[in-house]
């Protein structure tokens, strides 16, 4: 999965985010902000990338709770886009199905 196969507002810091990691030759985003976007990457795409080292410069940011609280973060928001997928669903079917069976 790439970090923006959806995202295609130019001009804004989150057109940075893509497969090539542009984000972190941008100085648009902050040392911790770069840190905590290879550290998603790494969640989403391969965990083998949380080596040691990064642990550590992770560890100089963040606390542990914080770093829990972005891994659970992260790990569950990718799993339900996964999901999502699968259901072969489209941008806002979820939320208007919900609002139509609220209204029942």
């Amino acid at each position: 999965m790439q970090t923006a196969q959806f995202v295609h507002v130019k001009g804004h810091r989150m057109s940075l985010l893509d497969e090539n990691q542009s984000y972190l030759n941008s100085d648009q985003f902050t040392h911790r902000e770069k840190i905590a976007l290879r550290y998603c990457d790494a969640i989403i795409r391969d965990p083998t990338e949380a080596d040691d080292a990064m642990w550590a410069e992770l560890h100089q940011e963040f606390t542990e709770p914080e770093l829990v609280e972005i891994g659970h973060y992260v790990g569950f928001m990718s799993g339900g886009q996964r999901w999502l997928l699968t259901l072969h669903t489209q941008h806002g079917e979820l939320d208007a199905f919900l609002k139509e069976k609220l209204k029942k």
